[in-house]
């Protein structure tokens, strides 16, 4: 939840803070871009702690950087300084999404695991309705509201210090220090590099068509201002019910052809959304479209499940946030393409990126069925 928390209340607060310091449309872009690759750059950076000194104490140094970098923004004097304290934040948000779903993974069985971690990341769209709501009940006082949105993560820091123990899984396989090349060993580097082109394309698709779709709707389709919130209030609620109902489908099927049929199903629902004539299509097309784009949830188990315990924070990590930090760049060329060809067909070529995902998925192991031992990390 303060994963979406943390990147919506930017989306939020944009406008007010580009009138008080004056900033251009780039600039607001770059405060986007700074605080994604912040997130890329943990792929690499929080795994390894996770992997060598234990899940709690990197998600509780996770929570603790982006909330203090976040509510550092109460008193920040200049533009150059805001770029840097959204960088490091991102640093200490792409932490988290690691370190949970290997968490989770390490502490479920393997028959339910599917619908836990899906459970726990379809929170995601639950930030989103919080950041709206102090958005809406703050704004303009943008200073406020993330200072308040980092101070608030002192709640999940209690919980994970008191009621969170240290995953058992991850105790019993730590032996000698873990390097980040091990991800890159000759019996992980098939998977490492396929993991991270899957969620590289699928998320490079998922920013490009989220922080246009709003525009789409607004100016493509002549929709109100107050209805478009509507309209994503109503399409954030079928990415709810499709996390967790795909959860369940990846629990029977196997996770990964429940990743192939997610990713293909946004493939598939996206260009009818694009192309549909009134405001009645749109509004029962967007929450199916959203239903299925519960691929985020199901990489959280599947990515954890294919690394070994050794470096399996490292592996998921690295494959998923890289792949976050890349799509950084996803609303600059969607913006590009949209100025020659309109928003429509950027929100196609969006659906594209989702079908290269869905194609590439498939060549990753379906590890239900996998009947050798998983590779093991090459350590010294």
């Amino acid at each position: 939840m303060f994963d979406a928390l943390e990147i919506l209340l930017l989306s939020f607060a944009l406008p007010a803070i580009r009138a008080d310091l004056g900033l251009t449309t780039t600039q607001g872009g770059l405060l986007a871009t700074a605080t994604l690759l912040g997130i890329g750059v943990s792929s690499v950076t929080v795994g390894w702690l996770a992997d060598n000194y234990g899940r709690k104490r990197a998600l509780m140094l996770s929570l603790a950087v982006f909330g203090v970098f976040t509510a550092a923004i109460l008193v920040v004097p200049s533009f150059t300084l805001f770029v840097v304290l959204r960088f490091l934040a991102g640093m200490g948000l792409g932490g988290v999404w690691g370190v949970v779903s290997a968490y989770v993974v390490e502490t479920w069985p393997a028959a339910q695991r599917g619908r836990a971690v899906a459970f726990v990341l379809s929170s995601f769209p639950v930030g989103g309705v919080v950041a709206a709501l102090m958005s809406g009940a703050l704004l303009p006082n943008w200073r406020l509201l993330f200072f308040l949105g980092g101070v608030g993560v002192v709640v999940p820091l209690v919980i994970v210090g008191v009621f969170f123990r240290e995953s058992a899984e991850w105790a019993r396989q730590k032996t000698t220090p873990v390097k980040v090349t091990e991800i890159f060993a000759p019996e992980l580097r098939r998977r490492t590099l396929l993991g991270a082109v899957v969620a590289g394309f699928a998320m490079f698709g998922a920013w490009g068509a989220s922080t246009w779709l709003p525009t789409y709707l607004q100016v493509d389709k002549g929709v109100p201002g107050p209805t478009v919130a509507m309209f994503l209030l109503v399409l954030n609620l079928g990415m709810f019910v499709g996390y967790n109902v795909f959860g369940l489908i990846a629990d029977r099927i196997g996770h990964k052809y429940a990743l192939v049929l997610s990713l293909a199903g946004v493939a598939l629902t996206l260009p009818l959304y694009v192309v549909a004539a009134d405001r009645t299509a749109l509004l029962w097309l967007g929450p199916m479209f959203a239903f299925f784009a519960a691929y985020a949830g199901i990489f959280g188990v599947y990515l954890g499940e294919l690394f070994p315990t050794r470096v399996r924070t490292t592996g998921a990590g690295f494959c998923y946030n890289i792949a976050r930090g890349v799509s950084a760049f996803a609303p600059l060329t969607l913006g590009v393409l949209a100025t020659g060809s309109g928003l429509g067909a950027g929100l196609l070529v969006c659906a594209g990126f989702m079908a290269c995902a869905a194609l590439a998925m498939t060549l990753l192991p379906d590890l239900r069925r996998t009947t050798t031992p998983q590779p093991q990390a090459v350590h010294g």
